[in-house]
């Protein structure tokens, strides 16, 4: 998995768009953030998870997923590390993250 192939699955969620964060490319829908390569340069694509959903994904991956160290992750901002991150795993945790931006209308 590569940054190209992680944007490349965040575009396939119905209305996400591509913008940029702080320099950095970010993945929205509805006009929220539901997911970032900000850390792209150390190897991770992030997530914009429930505490719980990350707690979950942790649990059942941990050599893919981790909390972004300090308060983010606290909150349930996940790293996925790209080079251990399978496809098919890749694309259902995007889709819940884009399923916890996304208007009710789309979900």
């Amino acid at each position: 998995m590569t940054g190209a192939d992680f944007r490349r699955i965040a575009l396939t969620m119905p209305e996400a768009v591509e913008g940029a964060h702080f320099g950095n490319a970010d993945f929205r829908v509805g006009g929220k953030i539901f997911a970032t390569l900000a850390l792209e340069k150390e190897g991770f694509g992030v997530l914009l998870l429930s505490p719980e959903e990350q707690a979950g994904m942790v649990e059942d991956a941990p050599d893919v997923f981790s909390p972004v160290p300090g308060g983010w992750g606290r909150k349930g901002s996940t790293r996925v590390c790209l080079a251990k991150a399978p496809p098919d795993i890749v694309e259902a945790a995007l889709r819940a993250a884009w399923r916890k931006r996304a208007p009710q209308r789309l979900r």
